[in-house]
């Protein structure tokens, strides 16, 4: 198997496990998240309290519509808008308590596959795509630059 494939397939995997465990929380009605508001949990997750702003920028939305979106994910209680304390007409998206439930869905699964890498692969190995993936996330993908610079509290 070709690396680029090997790649495809992993990343392939995290995402059927999530989505099959979201599924199956759909059954259960425990979630009341729309497929579009899923997206932009996970992205505002993964800027990890972004500006209304920086959202709607890296989700490609007019303002309305992320304002839209924002007010709905806050109605059902998966978000909460804090104000800044140094420029009032700004504020900052923070997940709730019940978002990260539902986050751990996929959260647990990496901790599982981590925990199996750890039996599997020697320290170097393991050293070794570390130090991959840290390249990667810093030097290889500019187009989602996700640094989390600190924001204020």
């Amino acid at each position: 198997m070709k690396l680029q494939d090997a790649f495809v397939k992993v990343y392939s995997n995290f995402k059927l496990h999530f989505y099959k465990k979201v599924f199956e929380k759909l059954e259960d009605r425990e979630t009341s998240l729309t497929t579009v508001e899923t997206f932009c949990m996970e992205i505002i997750y993964a800027l990890g309290r972004p500006t209304v702003a920086q959202f709607s920028e890296v989700a490609n939305l007019s303002s309305p519509n992320a304002a839209y979106k924002i007010n709905n994910l806050v109605k059902k209680n998966y978000l909460r808008r804090v104000q800044s304390t140094t420029d009032r007409r700004e504020f900052y998206l923070e997940v709730t308590d019940k978002y990260l439930n539902y986050y751990n869905i996929s959260q647990q699964y990496v901790n599982q596959v981590m925990q199996r890498m750890q039996e599997r692969f020697t320290e170097e190995e393991l050293a070794t795509l570390q130090k991959i993936l840290t390249v990667m996330d810093e030097e290889l993908m500019p187009e989602v630059q996700l640094k989390t610079k600190k924001q204020e509290k």
